[in-house]
């Protein structure tokens, strides 16, 4: 098979994708066998191993229209180099503010150390997030709008500071022109009424941490005291999805080896009245409940019947969101983009309470990806650079993988979890995450086709 696409059949579809140009196409049966051959010089060579399962007539036919789509660069485009652009300086678009190092509940899976980062329970100062508001103002250039997202351990155990920040963050968009999106990610135990009516009023999106069912939840997500949480976040999360009409949140949960049935969570959630849902595989080494290669052809099984359930759902008006199905195949990202990903440790960075630099949250804690802090600014310089260049084009597994473009290489966090080196990707997330992909491709293509 040609080099320049990756074709699979998934729920009726024959999928081709050619991987340079992002451009996707259902074929039938005769062209997706032809293509395990096809290299667009060599018919001979194709009507020789198939000329017993179809007519010369027909081979010849799909070969000459195959030829035709890579004449107009709709099939085995050329490879993609790194742009001039993505070798400039970066601009600062996004920072994660760690407005509390503690946490009320006890997570099972909590990759932050219960909500500490293995450091002494803290909250961020006005103080801190002043700077870091400052920081980014300073840092992101000619950049008009910014993003910050207010994160814990729970940041709601500190509320008055993320007001504090959010009113000088209101204060410099009209002395500046910047424009800020802002998140706060919450377990929604402190979500009372007063603070969704504040959360509401100032346009602050949530992600909400919900992990479905009320069994699988209560098993990770228990209070200190082991008692389960389910039952006092969800009517609170459903509370205020309707406060706000169902927009501007995602319900966000986290699936183990304990729950990989993990479609009937999110459809539990999706009949909870949640409609902007995603689950992410746990990341853990040791654990009882770690993912591990035994357990993919489940896993791969049970993303198939999310996907079923996606789109009949659809199909029938009950619809929703699932993150990882959410990819636009006519207008995906410019190429810098498509390289860099989520832009940590250049282009995004973490905050920690005490105002040190991380490339994300992930490294917050980390010391040795310790970049700085917002008082005196990146200090390590060598990392944003390293961080800059560790794109797919420069990692040693990455530029023959068909879904390099759409990873942009995999976690840079999770790559050193695993291997202790960001150059080489965690290899099981790269399984899972072409699964999704494939996914969400098709789902796509079907929408495409059947017009829902």
């Amino acid at each position: 098979m040609h080099k320049g696409i990756h074709k699979f059949y998934l729920l009726g579809l024959y999928i081709v994708l050619d991987i340079n140009s992002g451009l996707v196409h259902v074929v039938d049966k005769l062209v997706y066998d032809i293509l395990d051959i096809f290299k667009g010089h060599n018919d001979q060579e194709v009507i020789e191993q198939l000329g017993s399962t179809y007519s010369v007539e027909a081979l010849t036919e799909a070969m000459a229209e195959l030829r035709e789509l890579e004449q107009a660069e709709q099939l085995f485009t050329p490879e993609i180099s790194a742009p001039m652009v993505f070798r400039e300086k970066p601009v600062v678009k996004s920072l994660c503010l760690h407005v509390a190092h503690d946490c009320n509940l006890r997570c099972g899976y909590c990759f932050a150390g219960t909500g500490d980062f293995g450091h002494d329970r803290t909250l961020m100062s006005f103080e801190v997030g002043k700077k870091a508001v400052d920081y980014i103002i300073e840092h992101s250039g000619s950049r008009r709008h910014c993003e910050i997202d207010f994160f814990g351990g729970e940041p709601l155990m500190n509320l008055p500071v993320v007001k504090q920040i959010v009113t000088y963050v209101r204060q410099k968009e009209q002395e500046t022109g910047k424009i800020f999106k802002l998140t706060l990610t919450t377990n929604a135990v402190l979500l009372d009424d007063e603070t969704i009516d504040y959360l509401n009023d100032n346009n602050i999106a949530l992600v909400l941490s919900l992990d479905g069912r009320q069994t699988t939840h209560d098993g990770m997500r228990p209070f200190p005291n082991g008692q389960g949480s389910f039952s006092t976040v969800q009517p609170k999360m459903a509370k205020f999805i309707f406060s706000r009409n169902n927009e501007n949140y995602y319900v966000r949960g986290t699936y183990t080896a304990k729950n990989l049935d993990f479609a009937n969570d999110v459809l539990a959630m999706a009949d909870m009245g949640f409609k902007e849902l995603s689950v992410e595989p746990v990341i853990e080494k040791e654990a009882d409940y770690r993912l591990t290669e035994e357990h993919l052809p489940r896993i791969f099984a049970e993303y198939d019947k999310l996907t079923a359930a996606y789109l009949e759902r659809k199909q029938s008006g009950n619809g929703f969101e699932f993150f990882h199905f959410n990819l636009d195949l006519n207008h995906g990202p410019c190429v810098a983009k498509r390289l860099s990903g989520c832009g940590a440790g250049h282009e995004y960075f973490a905050v920690s309470p005490q105002g040190e630099l991380y490339p994300c949250h992930q490294f917050v804690g980390r010391e040795e990806y310790k970049l700085g802090d917002v008082f005196t600014g990146v200090t390590n310089s060598e990392l944003p650079i390293k961080f800059r260049e560790t794109h797919v084009l420069n990692k040693e597994k990455c530029p023959d993988c068909w879904a390099r473009f759409y990873c942009s290489g995999g976690c840079h966090a999770n790559a050193d979890l695993m291997n202790h080196d960001i150059k080489k990707p965690y290899e099981l997330g790269c399984s899972l995450q072409k699964k999704r992909l494939e996914c969400a491709i098709m789902v796509q293509a079907k929408r495409s086709l059947e017009k829902f």
